[in-house]
């Protein structure tokens, strides 16, 4: 192995102290690119150094990885290894760094998962008798009726909630509020999680006291129990996917989006800083209208169990 790279390896190990595998992990791409070097070495027929690397080799080298079949990320992993062996070298020797500048291709943006509109409803109605029920129902209406992230839900005190006005002021990312509808069916099923919240023995010199969302013990709600409480009620209302906190979220921004519309309204309910992180629910939108085309319109792509088919 090159010397520098033994060098900058020795530094991780005994000066940065970093852990085994992730040694490990530098180690192999660094020997990545020692091959990759001595491949363009007798491609061009002459012998270079890493010194001697420029930018459009990496580029290059980053470009071949990928028509490999290696994906985005692991190339991003793969360039942050090189460039900070650059790093490295250029404190030591003043050496350029030719990984500056060069980035991974993008990897391709995965659509957030969602219940179809039954699902959603399936989940979120089903009969509560118990206490724990109750309030699993009125935490799972809100989340879906509101489009909370799980984090905020559990957030909530009793005075976040305005019945008048049927609102919830929600502190979100970056502390910041917003206030948000909450539908008919969440606020009777929070109507009644309070009455049995009343009920609850809390001590007044916790910090839970004031807290909407209560478990057992007389403490506020942990994501943790939101996120197992999920998927309990999901097998039992017999919804096969894997379902957690975020998709009905998710399903609240794409069902209001194909009803409405209206994108600028669904990014200040979900407290999106940015329209470009709600766009993404327009892409589910056009899933849907697809799908909706190919099973209606006479003039879609033909069904399995058409004429022409059967011919065939």
């Amino acid at each position: 192995m090159n010397e520098a790279i033994e060098k900058y390896l020795s530094h991780l190990t005994h000066e940065r102290r970093l852990a085994s595998l992730t040694l490990k992990h530098y180690r192999r791409d660094l020997v990545l690119l020692e091959t990759k070097l001595a491949e363009d070495n007798l491609r061009i027929t002459s012998e270079r150094g890493l010194s001697a690397l420029l930018q459009t080799d990496i580029r290059r080298f980053a470009a071949q990885l990928h028509s490999r079949g290696l994906g985005p990320k692991s190339i991003a992993r793969v360039l942050s290894g090189w460039r900070g062996f650059y790093e490295f070298l250029h404190r030591d020797a003043g050496t350029p760094n030719p990984v500056d500048g060069v980035r991974a291709p993008k990897a391709a943006r995965r659509l957030p998962e969602t219940l179809s509109p039954d699902e959603a409803v399936r989940l979120v109605s089903f009969v509560a008798e118990t206490p724990d029920d109750i309030r699993d129902r009125a935490a799972f209406e809100l989340l879906y009726s509101s489009g909370l992230r799980v984090s905020e839900l559990v957030g909530l005190d009793l005075l976040s909630i305005d019945f008048s006005s049927a609102e919830a002021r929600v502190l979100g990312k970056g502390n910041k509020t917003r206030i948000v509808p909450i539908g008919k069916h969440a606020i009777d099923a929070l109507n009644r999680w309070l009455a049995i919240r009343a009920t609850m023995s809390v001590n007044p010199a916790t910090i839970h006291r004031d807290a909407l969302f209560l478990s057992r013990l007389g403490k506020r709600l942990t994501t943790r129990t939101v996120q197992t409480r999920i998927k309990v009620w999901a097998t039992r209302q017999g919804i096969s996917v894997d379902t957690h906190p975020h998709m009905l979220r998710h399903s609240f921004a794409s069902h209001v989006l194909q009803s409405s519309g209206d994108l600028r309204a669904v990014q200040e309910m979900l407290g999106h800083a940015s329209i470009a992180s709600t766009q993404v629910y327009t892409h589910l939108d056009f899933q849907h209208l697809a799908k909706v085309y190919d099973l209606a319109h006479p003039r879609a792509r033909a069904k399995p169990n058409s004429k022409i088919d059967a011919k065939k």
